[in-house]
């Protein structure tokens, strides 16, 4: 039997009266399934399922990746009459194109296993504004890809390198996103770099030309003061400068990075790269660099130090960028979890391949000489008297409807499988527990409906939608429930907040040589690989939580974890000068 083609959950692309094939569950949205449609539906398996095979799929476009990031940069210096390094253009460019082809990666493989898997009759392919589906920026493309608009747009592409499905084109009924629709969305951010840029011109008038730069470090005002007098100058405050706009202009993308041919990966995503390549990196280039020069930002940094600035300021990597390549070394501050631990980090990888120095929260690697474990650079307050609160806090995790492969993680409808985890921790737990949880979803949702999933399942269960406070939450809780690999645990713990966790390691896969440190905490009951076995402890341990924390054993265990992935040291500026001064000097 034929089936017709459907990517997205945009409907009207849905086609009408044949039997249909839905690409996978995010075209359908809670609580649609496909036995309620009215139609002859089936959903296609994802083909991410299979853990090994992404984890293979991952090493293998981070090796195109290179070979592209190369091409690449040859294009653009030839585009804008430049001779800039490979090492400037995986700054600026880098953490766009590394997403981009693994999220390609994903579409173009979903569409090659139902072509191989079933008779299509064909596919809609919307038509109309493609030009704002081309991101500005990366806070553009952040925006834009999780959206079913940009995913139609995308699959449409990937598509038309498969000629045994007819596309349908249609004129669609529904505006595209425009710019001035995505930009209205970071008014507050745009307030701070207006803000940012009149403190970075008013400090300009006492520093030297030669200082070392912090911008976005994740410093306090007055931990900034404290390490520029270290160094031996006076604090500046430089902040995230005004974003470039650029225009999409068809002309200039008429272009291509040579390819094997035929309908695989290679050959699909170097095809897509000019259609999709930011603004900022082709029209708005000559804007970009001019903007770059322009800073009031010293001319020859002994060296340049962010947390954060590395992945979507754009002016702040074109200026790093230059003087990288001009020799000034770049240090970069590790701003979240996950690092160090997880089986596969598109994050750290990147980060560390552009950075002269790594700053970790403690651990290091001796086989990566730029690691330097100077602790964490944002401490939070610790906790006290938690064992008198009320409450259990459980904190979820939200990915994207359509894939993202970054992290060794759920991705995509792999999602639904955590969830039903997260529902079997609630089962597990007795009434007098549940009256007591408060499940903290996590923002955006991304089309998953999750409020209306929990709320369907647990009517009475308290639900916190992922917007209040969250410090306000722990801190009216006596035990804090973490359910997945990131920072979310790491600040619980090095607040000395009782902290429970689980997650199942055949979806987070870590790498072998933290085992051991997450054997130790599962041997105190503070790692859980089920949610049965985590909703037994919290059961055991509920009425007396300060028994089971406070116990030699659990607080030797737990030290030792922070003190290698989320350590407070005393002695956080000077480590930080001393991670500075040494990139400074052997560059």
């Amino acid at each position: 039997m034929k089936r017709f083609l459907v990517t997205t959950a945009l409907q009207e692309a849905w086609g009408t009266g044949e039997p249909v094939l839905f690409l996978g569950e995010w075209c359908l949205i809670y609580p649609q399934d496909p036995h309620s449609l009215g139609f002859d539906a089936q959903v296609m398996p994802y083909h991410w399922d299979d853990r090994t095979k992404l984890f293979g799929d991952y090493k293998l476009v981070s090796a195109s990746y290179e070979n592209v990031l190369s091409q690449l940069s040859s294009k653009l210096n030839e585009l804008h009459g430049v001779d800039r390094s490979i090492g400037y253009w995986r700054i600026l460019i880098g953490p766009w194109l590394g997403l981009f082809m693994l999220m390609i990666f994903d579409r173009w493989s979903s569409i090659r296993q139902a072509v191989n898997a079933y008779e299509l009759s064909g596919s809609i392919v919307l038509t109309g504004g493609e030009e704002s589906l081309v991101p500005n920026d990366m806070h553009d493309f952040n925006i834009l890809f999780p959206g079913d608009e940009w995913n139609h747009y995308i699959y449409g592409l990937v598509l038309e390198h498969f000629a045994s499905v007819p596309l349908i084109r249609r004129q669609r009924a529904s505006s595209a996103p425009s710019r001035a629709q995505l930009s209205s969305l970071a008014i507050k951010r745009k307030l701070k770099r207006h803000l940012g840029q009149f403190i970075a011109q008013f400090g300009q008038l006492w520093s030297r030309e030669n200082d070392a730069v912090f911008v976005a470090p994740y410093l306090t005002m007055w931990e900034e003061v404290e390490l520029s007098v270290r160094l031996g100058q006076l604090p500046r405050f430089l902040r995230q400068a005004p974003a470039i706009s650029g225009t999409v202009d068809r002309g200039r993308r008429n272009w291509s990075l040579p390819g094997r041919g035929g309908v695989d990966f290679d050959t699909v995503v170097r095809a897509l790269i000019p259609h999709q390549i930011p603004c900022v990196y082709l029209e708005g280039y000559s804007q970009l660099t001019a903007g770059a020069e322009a800073l009031p930002w010293p001319r020859q940094p002994k060296a340049i130090w962010t947390s954060n600035s590395f992945y979507s300021d754009e002016l702040f990597k074109a200026w790093a960028g230059d003087k990288v390549e001009r020799g000034t070394p770049l240090v970069i501050g590790q701003h979240g979890g996950n690092y160090g631990m997880g089986l596969w980090s598109w994050p750290e990888q990147h980060e560390i391949a552009i950075s002269d120095r790594y700053l970790t929260w403690g651990w290091s690697k001796p086989s990566t000489s730029k690691l330097r474990p100077v602790g964490k650079i944002k401490y939070s307050r610790p906790v006290t008297k938690s064992y008198e609160q009320e409450y259990a806090l459980l904190v979820t995790l939200m990915t994207q409807r359509y894939g993202n492969p970054t992290l060794s993680m759920y991705t995509s409808s792999l999602w639904l499988d955590y969830l039903r985890e997260q529902f079997d921790f609630v089962d597990a737990l007795p009434t007098h527990v549940q009256d007591r949880l408060i499940v903290r979803l996590s923002q955006p949702d991304y089309g998953w409906h999750q409020v209306d999933r929990w709320r369907d399942r647990y009517p009475l269960l308290q639900i916190d939608d992922g917007c209040s406070n969250i410090n306000k939450l722990v801190r009216q809780s006596r035990l804090y429930i973490s359910t997945y690999n990131a920072t979310t645990y790491l600040e619980s713990l090095s607040m000395n907040m009782p902290t429970v966790i689980y997650w199942n390691p055949r979806c987070m896969e870590t790498n072998a040589w933290v085992q051991p440190y997450f054997d130790k905490l599962r041997a105190t009951g503070i790692f859980h690989e089920t949610p049965q076995s985590a909703a037994r402890h919290v059961t055991r341990i509920w009425d007396d939580v300060s028994a089971w924390w406070e116990s030699e054993d659990t607080r030797t265990v737990r030290d030792r974890f922070v003190r290698e992935f989320a350590y407070c040291p005393d002695d956080k500026i000077d480590r930080l000068k001393n991670a500075i001064n040494e990139a400074a000097t052997v560059r």
